[in-house]
């Protein structure tokens, strides 16, 4: 069995103490690594690798994840407990790009499975509008485009592309559990292909196909079911649009028949509240999964995915 169970020696458990580590189990009792446990000791980034890691791994896994719940993913900056957490694990599952903190961390440690999700699908560049009539005028690529765009896990069939990746290598690391990973993979593809079916359908006929969110999170899915999504900010959700942008969005509001700006829960809703009450229109809640809180509409991927669907529906007129 190729599962490393964390059996730290005095030596080096006073040394992790000393420096402050008490993550690791030979420090805390209370907040123990996997290795009392004898599971697949699995660390994930943020929420979405978190959650695919859970859903896959089952009673087999132990995971925790980097980001804590609230936390904006972005801004992240790995700790030296983190560190020393990631290092002792059996698995890291990250999404290279994202977090720099993490890449870095991930690309020093010698943990013997590294999942990038990032490389288990494609990743596109996108720039604050994309979808639909994007690509014919979008005059803002450059001045605000962050490149790569990595919200690739609002897109269910991505998703799923990056969940059979996961399975797979969870099969390769802990062999001993592989018939249950890919019993667990294929019928967590199974619920992705429904999610599809549901915003493939519930999207199909809508008096509009433009959205305006804060955060340039949703060109994935804006793509995968013909909506364009007009950003105010780009791919950072802190960055603040230019007054030009802030112009262009209204008046686009205004010609395309928008009707809702969306924000989103861990980021500040005062710049959707502003343009929204110039513009006179409504603001709701889009959820880019970044991360589960109390405020979330709902408890899981799934059915925060499903609050979002019905958001998009109302605010562009599904009929």
């Amino acid at each position: 069995m190729n599962v490393r169970r964390h059996l730290i020696s005095g030596t080096a458990a006073a040394a992790a103490c000393a420096l402050g580590l008490g993550a690791l189990s030979a420090c805390s009792s209370s907040d123990a690594a996997a290795g009392g446990s004898g599971k697949y000791d699995v660390v994930a980034s943020f929420y979405p690798m978190a959650f695919l890691a859970e859903r896959i791994g089952g009673d087999h896994v132990h995971v925790t994840s980097l980001t804590q719940p609230g936390q904006e993913p972005h801004d992240l900056e790995i700790s030296a407990k983190q560190t020393a957490r990631l290092q002792e694990s059996d698995a890291v599952l990250y999404l290279k790009g994202l977090q720099p903190s993490v890449d870095e961390a991930v690309a020093q440690s010698d943990v013997k499975t590294k999942v990038d999700a990032a490389a288990l699908t494609t990743l596109e560049e996108h720039g604050n509008e994309v979808g639909g009539h994007a690509a014919a005028h979008d005059t803002h690529q450059g001045e605000e485009s962050g490149g790569k765009d990595p919200h690739v896990w609002l897109d269910p069939v991505r998703y799923a592309q990056i969940a059979q990746g996961v399975g797979k290598a969870l099969e390769k690391g802990d062999p001993d559990h592989a018939a249950d990973y890919k019993k667990n993979t294929a019928a967590l593809v199974q619920q992705l292909d429904r999610l599809d079916t549901s915003f493939k359908n519930g999207l199909a006929h809508t008096k509009s196909k433009v959205f305006i969110t804060t955060h340039a999170a949703f060109g994935y899915l804006a793509e995968r079911y013909g909506l364009t999504e007009e950003a105010i900010n780009g791919l950072d959700p802190e960055s603040e649009p230019s007054a030009a942008r802030v112009k262009d969005l209204e008046k686009m509001a205004k010609a395309d028949g928008v009707t809702t700006v969306f924000y989103e829960t861990l980021v500040s809703d005062k710049t959707a509240k502003t343009i929204a009450a110039d513009a006179s229109l409504k603001t709701d809640v889009l959820d880019p999964l970044e991360g589960i809180t109390k405020k979330s509409r709902g408890t899981d991927y799934f059915s925060v995915q499903e609050a979002n669907l019905k958001a998009l529906q109302q605010a562009l007129g599904a009929k």
